[in-house]
């Protein structure tokens, strides 16, 4: 079988019309117009668009700086505060009094935070900075739980001009340590501790542990107190948040600052070496994340009430629960604890009781509530929900058909984003209301976004498969490493040097209508006996068996085929003598025989750090035989690795 019959055997026939709806974005003739005129005038239609949803402290006059490719500057003499345009204009013209955040509590506590106190709040914690001795340029490390402090905390260093950078609470000291060192940070902010699954896991410990080993750069530690659990306490270096905040202004006027001034540097996480430190900037991101709320999820800030699920330790949690939302004047959920704490219709139950009406989470999510039965979203009115989105990896066809029919009752559309933290917000991804849409695809580029499928040589691909490319700059992009200008050359341009792409290090295919289909990571694509084959298809096929419920697939080393087929498979129904066989003759009918699993182990559960992503570089070594000498301290379940070894 060739490599076009193998890609073209699972590519998805059902499409889905977008509901009717009054939305700005209503028709794909309006996605189409939308999209022509950046083509038609690239820089005028991004400068419109700066101008039109920002607030300027100076307005610029140059849109786009290519001089110094790929080191690409954006309104780069004009001059913008981020946490002016998502607090203080809001107050300004009569929001004060709408609701920012709602914070549920994995307790059950509960707390709504309008925007004038929140910027109370923030105005505090900027003071509080200050009098710590931070300035417009240093580097301040957030290491937290989902709590409004943490956001309280962003938008402070946004308000001076500090660069952020937020550590996903379940990254182990060391870890927290080497980003630290790698930012030189001179104050850390986290709390006492954070809850999961009703217990109460310490942070500052790991923090205190990071700074014992070294990071000199470090003067302070801001303690947020919540888990109330007891912790050390290092006087003249720790200090504690509410006092500290106690003791300030309310007011603090905020800084101005370039376009170009580094927001943020946030770390991509699960791969070895030096940690690499994804600097973005101001303007450019802050516009594409407040577009990107409307083009995505068509989000209406004077009635939705939106809800991503990711921690705000990921670039999901920046754009889409901190800065995209708050950009808009509307309301962010934020919920500490997992979805299937106490219970599998926790996350239902929050929908029903905050009237969620946009909803965002990872296939992960939607596959484990998936296992739990239909008997817990069925219990819970959902009818408030008119969004649904899906973010972190492809979604598998069946994912989407159960997230549609028993979440969105056949109603909500479902909008399946691709991006990257690199990327800063959604490039790829349906408009609710106008895009019709395909299960497991990420559809089309958003206006303004040129994305290409080419082969390696970097020639367009019109229909099939290859590499995604994205052809132009645009304003959300990455503007380097944190200190290593060669490697951001070498990992993101150095491929299509000649043609000037930016190279995403995913696989894809375009289908008939333009359509496209994230195949994975390049490094995820199997070549078997020859034929390149994307594990994403293959844990579609399996999931798609009704016995099913979740599958990794990774590669295994084969003697004879060069690479093997090696799935990891979570079960919805008990495990049979024959299954293994039933399952591999499907793959068979559903792709060839060149997919068949060359092995197939069973388990209750799969590798997952706790925002739920696959660890699929443990299941890799867990294959080949190898010993697990990485750090596992992220995963949700460490006794899973064991578990998989031992069978």
């Amino acid at each position: 079988m060739n490599q076009d019959n193998i890609e073209s055997i699972l590519e998805e026939t059902r499409i889905f019309s977008p509901p009717q709806s009054d939305t700005s974005f209503s028709s794909l003739d309006h996605w189409q117009i939308t999209s022509d005129a950046f083509t038609t005038d690239f820089e005028g239609t991004w400068g419109k668009l700066a101008q039109q949803h920002l607030t300027w402290q100076k307005t610029f006059t140059q849109v786009l700086d290519e001089t110094n490719p790929p080191f690409y500057r954006w309104f780069s003499d004009g001059q913008i505060n981020l946490s002016e345009n998502c607090l203080d204009r809001h107050v300004k013209y009569g929001l004060g009094d709408r609701t920012a955040i709602i914070w549920q509590g994995e307790a059950g506590d509960v707390r709504h935070i309008s925007y004038t106190e929140l910027l109370a709040n923030v105005c505090k914690a900027a003071n509080t900075l200050k009098s710590l001795g931070v300035k417009t340029g240093d580097r301040v490390v957030l290491y937290m739980p989902m709590i409004p402090e943490t956001a309280m905390a962003m938008l402070a260093c946004a308000r001076i001009g500090a660069t952020h950078s937020v550590v996903f609470g379940g990254f182990s000291a060391q870890s927290l340590r080497d980003r630290i060192e790698d930012a030189g940070a001179s104050v850390v902010i986290t709390a006492d501790g954070g809850y999961r699954r009703g217990v109460v896991h310490a942070l500052k410990l790991s923090v205190d542990d990071a700074l014992s080993q070294g990071c000199k750069s470090v003067n302070h530690l801001l303690v947020v107190k919540h888990g109330g659990n007891d912790v050390a306490w290092q006087e003249g270096r720790d200090v504690d948040w509410h006092e500290a905040l106690a003791a300030q202004s309310d007011i603090c006027p905020a800084e101005i600052l370039d376009s170009e001034h580094p927001l943020f540097i946030l770390y991509t996480s699960g791969s070895t070496g030096k940690p690499k430190g994804i600097v973005h900037s101001t303007a450019g991101y802050l516009l594409w994340a407040h577009l990107t709320m409307q083009y995505s999820f068509d989000f209406k800030p004077e009635s939705d009430v939106f809800w991503c699920t990711a921690d705000v330790g990921w670039i999901t949690g920046h754009s889409y629960s901190v800065y995209g939302p708050l950009s808009n004047g509307g309301t962010s959920l934020m919920y500490e604890g997992v979805p299937t704490y106490p219970d599998a219709g926790r996350i239902w139950k929050i929908c029903q009781e905050h009237q969620v009406t946009v909803f965002y989470t990872a296939p992960t999510a939607i596959r484990a509530l998936i296992k739990a039965g239909d008997d817990y979203p069925n219990a819970y009115d959902l009818s408030k929900l008119r969004v649904l989105g899906t973010v972190g990896e492809p979604i598998n066809p069946e994912a989407w058909m159960w997230y549609h029919k028993t979440i969105g009752q056949e109603r909500c559309p479902i909008v399946d984003t691709w991006w990257q933290t690199e990327t800063g917000g959604h490039m790829i991804a349906p408009m609710p209301f106008a895009t019709p849409t395909k299960p497991g695809s990420a559809t089309l580029p958003l206006p303004g976004v040129f994305a290409e499928v080419v082969d390696a040589d970097g020639e367009v691909v019109k229909e099939g498969g290859g590499l995604l490319v994205l052809t132009k700059p645009w304003p959300s992009m990455l503007r380097g490493i944190w200190g290593d200008k060669s490697r951001f050359i070498e990992t993101y341009w150095q491929k299509f040097a000649n043609k000037g792409y930016y190279f995403a290090g995913d696989g894809a295919r375009k289908d008939e209508d333009g359509y496209i289909w994230i195949m994975g990571r390049v490094d995820d694509v199997l070549n078997v006996s020859g034929h390149r084959l994307g594990t994403m298809e293959i844990e579609s096929a399996l999931v798609s068996h009704p016995a099913v419920a979740e599958a990794a697939v990774v590669g295994c080393p084969d003697d004879i085929k060069g690479e093997g087929i090696f799935a990891f498979v979570t079960l919805k129904t008990t495990e049979t003598n024959d299954l293994v066989q039933v399952l591999r003759a499907h793959v068979s009918q559903e792709i060839g025989a060149i997919a068949k699993p060359d092995v197939i182990r069973f388990t209750h559960d799969l590798p997952k750090t706790r925002s739920g992503k696959i660890m699929r570089r443990l299941l890799r070594d867990i294959a080949a035989g190898k010993a697990i000498t990485s750090d596992i301290s992220t995963l949700e379940n460490q006794s899973v690795i064991a578990i998989l070894q031992g069978q």
